[in-house]
Formats: C-alpha cells, sequence, structure tokens
C-alpha cells in the first residue's frame, strides 16, 4: 500500500515501482543470507532445506522484463470492514508475486489473493467497491502508461481499455507467457474455481482455455500450498514441442514445482518402436479393453485343489481346500487390486491357521501370524492360486495370442476387432517387441489393475479432445483422490479417436460429475481470420460455437495462389518486416522442401520448441505439431495438402482449422492446389487492410 503525494503521477508509480523492486531484492537477500548449518540435526535435512531455500530463492527473482505489478485498486472503504463506519478505503498495486517492506506491510498483493479478485471482476454495473482500477502499461521493464477507470462514477463513460488492447495484441516472440495482466471476469471465474472439484473448458482457438489452465495452477497452489506440495500437481500436453513453449508460464509466477509432461511419459513402462494402423488405434484405445484387460488379470487365480499343511515343531496344522476357496473367493470379489490381494493371501492363510492354534489352547500373537504367512508350504500355495503378473507380458500375450484374446474379450470386441489388434509376426519377448503408444497404454491399464497408480493432488490436461478413451483413464489413475482441469476444443481433435463429447471424456477420466464450461470470446486470433477458419465448423464440428474475436485490429489477412516454393518463401520474408515471430506451417511431407528453399535464401528458421531466442523468428512447422503455438504472423502453405495429409477428410479439415488459427496479427494463405472447397463456399472475400 502507499499513500498519495503531490507530483506527477507517472512520476508516483515509477517511484513505488522502484521502491518495490529494492524490496523484493531484499527479501531475496534476506533468504541468501540464512545460515542453516546449526539448524539441521542431520546432512539429510540440511540437503533438503538447502533445497527448498533455493527454490524460495529462484522464486524471488526479479525479472527485468517482467512488469513486477501490473495494476492498482483504489477501495472505497477498507476491504471486509463495515461500510457504515465511513473509514477511508486502502490502495493495493496488483502484480505476479508478494512483496512486503522491511516492516512486512505489503507494497504489491499477488493477483491470487482474495483482495485482488476485483481488478478482474469489478465493473461499472458491479464495482465489488472499489473506486478507482488503474493498469499499467510498461515498455520492457519500464513503466510508461498508465490507464484509469473510476468504477463507482456514473458520469464517466465505459470504455474498451487501450492498455489491455495492446497487452493481448503484443507481439509473440519466445515462449508463451502468462495472462496475468489480462485476465477476463469468465476466465477468472474458471481459474479460482476450487480444488474439489473438476472442470473441463471447451474453447475455440485463442480464447485463452491453456492460459487459463496453467492460471489455475498457480492459483491452486496459492490456495492450497501445503496440501499440493504433498500430493503434488502435473501438466499434461499433447507432446514436448508444446511443453517447451509453455514452460515458462508458471515459473514466471513464481511456481518452480509443477512438473510437466505427455501421457506417453505417464505410460513409458516398455520403449515405444512400433506404430499401429488407424482401425488398430481405434480398437486398442477404446473403453472395452479395460475390462478384457481386467478379465485376463483375474484369470490367472485358480481355485485350489489341495489342502495346505504348516508344520510348526511337532505340530501340523491342516487348511482344507474348500476354506481356501472361500478365502480366494472372498479377495475376488472384494475386486481389490490383483497384488494387494495377492499380499493379503498368505495372511489370510495364516490367519486361519491361529484360529486352530486358538481353538487348541495355543495363545498365538501376531509375529507367529507373520511367521506361518512366510511358511514354506503357504508361499507354494500362494504362487499356484494367485501367481505374480506382469503387465507387459501379459499385454504381449493378449496381443500375439489368438485363443488368449478370444476368450477374455468374448461379448466385448467382436472378431473383426481382435483380428485387428492382433500381431502378425512372432514375438520372443517383451523386450524385442515393437510396441505402440496405444500398446504403452494398454500396459498401463495392467500395471494399475496390478498396484494402485499413485494419485496427485491436481492435474491439468491440454488438448484433451485427442485423447483416446484408454488414454483418460491413464490420466485419471494419476488424479484418483484429486481433482482435474480438463482443457481442448472439439473442433480441433485431429485423431480417429478424437473426443465425441465432454461429457463422455469426463466419464473416461473418472470426473462424471465435473463441470463443463465454454470460452467462446477470442482474445488472440484477429477478426477475419478466425472468421475465415470458422468456414470450417459445419463440416468438423456442427453445433459448436464460433470464436468471436474481441481484438480491434481485424489483423492482416492475404490468400495467395503461387507458383512455387520461391514464392512462399517471399511470403515468409514479407512477414518478417514486421516486428514478432513469423510461423510457417505446411504438411509434414513439405517440410524437408521448404526448409531447402528457406536455406537457399540464406534465411534461418527454426523447429517448434526452439523458441528461445530473439534473432531467429522464423519456425517451420509440420502441421502435426501446430496445435497449442502460436506466432504473430502465420504463412500457411497448400490448405489442400494439409488435409489429404490425413486418413480422412474430417480429421485433413480439422488440422486444417487448427493451423489457420495459430496466427496473433496476420496469416497469408499460399496454394497452388485448389483450395478445399469447404473454404470457399463463403461468398465474402478476405480483405487485405
Amino acid at each position: 500500500m502507499s499513500t498519495p503525494v503531490d507530483g506527477d503521477p507517472l512520476a508516483r508509480e515509477r517511484s513505488h515501482l522502484a521502491s518495490s523492486r529494492a524490496a523484493l531484492r531484499a527479501m531475496r537477500e534476506d533468504v541468501e543470507s540464512l545460515d542453516i548449518s546449526d539448524v539441521t540435526a542431520n546432512w539429510v535435512n540440511a540437503q533438503i532445506l538447502e533445497r527448498q531455500i533455493g527454490e524460495r530463492i529462484k522464486a524471488l527473482a526479479d525479472l527485468s522484463h517482467t512488469p513486477l505489478f501490473f495494476g492498482r485498486l483504489d477501495y472505497l472503504h477498507p476491504p471486509g470492514a463495515d461500510r457504515a463506519e465511513g473509514a477511508a478505503g486502502e490502495r493495493f498495486y496488483i502484480g505476479r508475486r508478494h512483496v512486503h517492506d522491511g516492516g512486512g506491510d505489503p507494497m504489491v498483493i499477488d493477483w491470487r489473493a482474495p483482495v485482488s479478485q476485483p481488478f478482474y471482476r469489478a465493473s461499472r454495473k458491479d464495482p465489488l467497491d472499489v473506486g478507482l482500477r488503474r493498469r499499467f502499461g510498461y515498455t520492457g521493464g519500464d513503466l510508461t502508461a498508465y490507464e484509469d477507470e473510476h468504477l463507482s462514477d456514473p458520469a464517466e463513460a465505459a470504455a474498451t481499455s487501450k492498455l489491455l488492447q495492446q497487452e493481448i495484441e503484443r507481439p509473440r516472440v519466445g515462449p508463451m507467457r502468462d495472462i496475468v495482466a489480462t485476465i477476463q471476469p469468465e476466465q477468472d471465474e474458471i481459474v479460482r474455481s476450487g480444488l474439489g472439484g473438476t472442470v473441463c473448458v471447451q474453447g475455440g482457438p485463442g480464447t485463452g482455455k491453456t492460459a487459463v489452465g496453467l492460471h489455475r495452477v498457480a492459483y491452486l497452489l496459492y490456495a492450497h500450498r501445503e496440501r499440493l506440495a504433498r500430493t503434488g500437481t502435473l501438466v499434461i500436453g499433447p507432446n514436448r514441442s508444446f511443453l517447451h513453449y509453455i514452460e515458462q508460464v508458471l515459473p514466471a509466477l513464481g511456481e518452480l514445482s509443477v512438473r510437466q509432461a505427455t501421457v506417453d511419459d505417464l505410460v513409458a513402462h516398455v520403449e515405444v518402436r512400433g506404430t499401429d494402423e488407424a482401425a488398430a488405434a481405434v480398437v486398442k484405445g477404446d473403453a472395452r479393453m479395460a475390462e478384457v484387460l481386467k478379465r485376463a488379470v483375474r484369470s490367472h487365480v485358480s481355485m485350489p485343489t489341495e489342502p495346505v499343511v504348516v508344520v510348526r515343531g511337532s505340530r501340523r496344522w491342516r487348511v482344507p481346500a474348500y476354506e481356501l476357496e472361500e478365502i480366494v473367493r472372498e479377495l475376488l470379489d472384494r475386486d481389490i487390486r490383483y497384488g494387494a490381494a495377492r499380499e493379503a493371501l498368505p495372511q489370510r492363510i495364516a490367519h486361519a491357521v491361529l484360529v486352530q492354534m486358538e481353538r487348541s489352547g495355543e495363545a498365538p500373537d501376531d509375529r507367529v501370524q507373520d511367521a506361518v504367512a512366510r511358511n514354506t508350504a503357504v508361499k507354494a500355495a500362494v504362487k499356484a492360486v494367485w501367481p505374480p503378473v506382469d503387465p507387459a507380458r501379459l499385454v504381449l500375450r493378449l496381443l500375439t495370442d489368438a485363443d488368449f484374446l478370444a476368450l477374455h474379450s468374448e461379448g466385448v470386441l467382436t472378431e473383426d476387432e481382435r483380428k485387428t489388434i492382433l500381431w502378425a509376426k512372432v514375438v520372443r519377448g517383451v523386450k524385442s517387441a515393437r510396441w505402440s503408444a496405444a500398446d504403452a497404454v494398454l500396459i498401463d491399464e495392467a500395471t494399475d489393475l496390478v498396484q494402485r497408480t499413485h494419485s496427485l493432488g491436481h492435474v491439468v490436461l491440454d488438448e484433451a479432445q485427442d485423447l483416446s478413451p484408454m488414454q483418460y483413464r491413464a490420466v485419471g489413475r494419476r488424479c484418483t483422490t484429486g481433482s482435474a482441469t480438463v482443457l481442448g476444443d472439439l473442433a480441433q481433435g485431429t485423431t480417429p479417436w478424437s473426443t465425441r463429447s465432454w461429457t463422455e471424456a469426463l466419464s473416461h477420466l473418472g470426473k462424471a460429475d465435473g463441470v463443463i464450461e465454454e470460452l467462446t470470446a477470442g482474445f488472440r486470433v484477429p477478426t477475419d481470420v478466425i472468421t475465415y477458419a470458422s468456414r470450417l465448423l459445419p463440416h468438423i464440428a456442427p453445433g459448436l460455437t464460433p470464436v468471436a474475436s474481441v481484438r480491434e485490429n481485424p489483423g492482416f489477412f492475404d490468400v495467395r495462389e503461387v507458383s512455387g516454393t520461391a514464392d512462399v518463401v517471399a511470403a515468409c520474408a514479407e512477414s518478417l518486416r514486421n516486428e514478432g515471430s513469423t510461423g510457417l506451417i505446411a504438411a509434414d511431407a513439405r517440410v524437408p522442401a521448404l526448409a531447402e528453399a528457406l536455406a537457399a535464401a540464406g534465411i534461418g528458421h527454426l523447429a517448434p520448441g526452439e523458441e528461445t531466442t530473439y534473432e531467429t523468428r522464423l519456425t517451420l512447422v509440420p502441421a502435426s505439431l501446430a496445435k497449442g503455438l502460436e506466432y504473430d504472423y502465420v504463412v500457411l502453405d497448400e490448405p489442400q495438402a494439409v488435409v489429404e495429409a490425413e486418413p480422412d477428410e474430417r480429421t485433413g479439415l480439422r488440422r486444417l482449422y487448427v493451423s489457420l488459427t495459430r496466427a496473433v496479427s496476420g496469416l497469408t494463405v499460399t496454394h497452388t492446389a485448389p483450395l478445399p472447397h469447404q473454404l470457399t463456399q463463403d461468398p465474402r472475400s478476405p480483405r487485405n487492410p
């Protein structure tokens, strides 16, 4: 908080920024000066504390090009006070992290704190006791402008925030940035929703769903830090390029402990060296495979036919076969994990022996029961009745043994489906098998049937529309006792098994009670670009609400018929004359030729995920990796080739929709072949302002 003083308002705000940076530096120095030599009792605790201090120091870093605060709230009354008291309001600076002075008084309030919420939610209709909301504009790390909204003054006309528009339309160079200064009310509502519930966000291109998911993690870590420190958080993305693109968002908000992974990383029980035909991948990804695997795992249990005889000293204790069968059936009826039941079985047998001992007048204790459970005869019985199961070997047998697969998929899979997933070649063992990504998911399901998967406190699943039901189950296993944030766009599903409805997806995830929210306001894609791309919606996602761009700048948009790659390179050179990044997106098969043409023209380029430098501003993007990425300017090469690269037209059109909507400021479509007819049905011609 600060007290108004005479002078230039901008100078006062700059002074507060300088004081806040000095306070943050002092907070960091205080942590760096901590002496833990006499605090810890042993070297293990010392290492843990040293690591925690190191993480705290990193979290207090002052990023020179990242504004320490971006807004200010002047309350009419002290927050939480009785307004009838007539007490003067307080002033709060809203920023990415909390900063306090030497006396402990706050100079910058964390954007996640309750007192900061009106910065995102307050309006003239509902000012939330805020008299003034001030936004700040920065050039680099320097505060250069401010803009005021007098929310309690009915005479002041509502106007679009110029600084907000500038921040939204700021050039995209390098990895994804946070949107903490521009979060909109409908986004903030999702960000601040509670930890206990799962939220699914349907959002078209440019609606900020990825940023909302990441900021939700940051908010939950702030509001439930102790709990999530114990249980853990995880962000799941579609590929490594995407994760690299978003990896700096959470650290910029001071959160360093969130793990990031792909679904393939989660299920990496075997080395994936093979690929499936689409038809086989669809069957393997079907939720019915869970029942097939469950049957196959449980088939290893056999009913005992012989008694167990335990010899202890001069006494022999006999557990008859019928009693053993009762124990086994009880464990099966409880439907607990295969491995947990197998661990419980020797104790149950030992308990039956102890009952006989007690009836004979002995007084055995727990040590005797444990000794009986370890008896050779008991171990042999357990091995025969409930043998260990190796998940990878089980899946291998299902995929190579037609009779075994038929037995356990009877009434679940059709004969044609069984033939589709059976391997044609004989495989000697698990290590020599050419496992596919879908096979690894099956192994993960089988692994969970044997031993429970560890559950995290919260999982964010981005680009979820491309997951199969079995992949949803794999993610759901990682948050069985926690919650999830599911992000996606049904119109951007580009796999043969892509999500048909979010209700169905949440059911596979194990979160059927999750709330589905929809974001329809577009903050990234210019009006003309999203209007053009939306021509595809009736063909790829009928009934889905088109994105309505809220950007004032309609953006650059042009469709060009060209004669060859030289013209495509020229279009890239033209885009590079503008400020910001450029992405050249093309069908995967055309990427090598375009790379060669760019090299011949002396234009350097990066691959997706390498955008960490400001020197090279062009990225050559295979269409299969474009999802989730964004560039100021996009040159889209040969739309028809993007469509034809996919196994069917609908998937191809969805891939094209993704590619068309990666641009923030301008899109140039180049083609030699005719455009897909779905793009030419709108009579309006593209405009080139």
